[in-house]
């Protein structure tokens, strides 16, 4: 221990350190020269205080910069010990997901793109479960640099994500009201939604019926229904929801609009089956744009944000901390089954 010792003294002489560069620096010389290795113990931070004379604050703060750039890690029985020799790691970021679906695999491969090489980045998800929101949330506190987290529709939400210091953290995907001055780079729905329903109108009222599939328990955010019984009662169309697609149901002068993708293959193929022409005996209008939805059934009329760009957008705030408050904007899509 007394030559990791040394490699802090020695920096004292450099007259641009704080203490706290001190400190930070010397544990990552010592990881540098193989004097500290994976597993190594790090001294407690009593031990610290007493060798060098500094404010616990002053080491405390230290070790939890060591620990934001995921460079050692701490266990309320090991104590403080290194975790990862790559010293040149910036920050240890924690992303927590909804899920890995086609359009979020988008977001995530912009955001792991735009982060570079130098950052560790550790992927969660949490499926709409609050419970599993909750649990995960209590696992990644405080152990983490930077949090971007795509919130829940919740009472509790908050209340959770108020524990994260907000200049460390980013909400991205849906939006959640919470107190004070944090990021977000999110999309929204009701508006949007409405928008892209009144683009389609005169299509739509080419059919006899509009029906959205919409399960009041599932991830589908409520603002959408909400935007889907306004343009009925608005352009005086015929329409409801359902709680979903039954195979086999697809039916000739009806337009079918779906957030689901397997809702949408099954209907698809029932068409197929049917002899159905998608675009003039059905339409088919989807959420979230993708590349396979340019291909199948000769093009698939959706509505979409840019999740690509969203990825890029939460990169650069991590990177660069600079403030973001951005709704990313939504856009119809018109192809072949509208």
């Amino acid at each position: 221990m007394h030559e990791f010792f040394s490699k802090i003294h020695e920096l004292a002489e450099v007259p641009s350190f704080s203490k706290n560069d001190q400190l930070v620096q010397g544990v990552i010389n010592a990881i540098d020269e193989k004097l500290l290795t994976r597993g190594s113990p790090l001294p407690s931070v009593n031990k610290m205080i007493s060798e060098f004379g500094f404010a616990r604050e002053t080491i405390v703060k230290a070790y939890r910069e060591l620990k934001e750039r995921g460079i050692i890690e701490s266990h309320s029985r090991l104590g403080y010990y290194v975790a990862n020799e790559d010293t040149a790691q910036v920050v240890k970021v924690a992303l927590l997901m909804f899920a890995y679906d086609t359009f979020q695999e988008q977001f995530f491969n912009s955001f792991r793109n735009a982060l570079g090489e130098k950052t560790h980045l550790d992927v969660f998800f949490h499926h709409g479960n609050m419970e599993v929101f909750e649990t995960i949330l209590a696992h990644i506190k405080s152990r983490y640099g930077m949090y971007v987290i795509s919130p829940i529709p919740h009472p509790k939400t908050a209340g959770l994500l108020q524990q994260i210091p907000l200049n460390k953290f980013l909400m991205f995907d849906r939006y959640e009201p919470m107190e004070g001055d944090f990021n977000y780079v999110t999309q929204e729905f009701k508006d949007a939604s409405y928008r892209s329903f009144c683009e389609v109108a005169e299509r739509i009222k080419e059919f006899e019926e509009f029906i959205f599939f919409f399960h009041p328990n599932s991830l589908i955010p409520v603002e959408i229904m909400a935007a889907f019984e306004k343009f009925l009662k608005t352009y005086q169309v015929k329409g409801e929801a359902r709680p979903g697609y039954q195979p086999g149901s697809i039916e000739k002068g009806k337009v079918y609009f779906t957030i689901d993708n397997a809702e949408l293959f099954a209907m698809i193929k029932d068409c197929k089956s049917k002899g159905l022409i998608i675009g003039k005996d059905v339409g088919l209008l989807s959420h979230n744009d993708e590349p396979v939805k340019e291909i199948i059934a000769d093009g698939i009329t959706t509505y979409s944000t840019d999740f690509a760009l969203m990825g890029k957008k939460a990169a650069h705030f991590v990177r660069t901390r600079e403030k973001i408050q951005e709704v990313i904007p939504t856009v119809l899509i018109r192809r072949n089954s509208l």
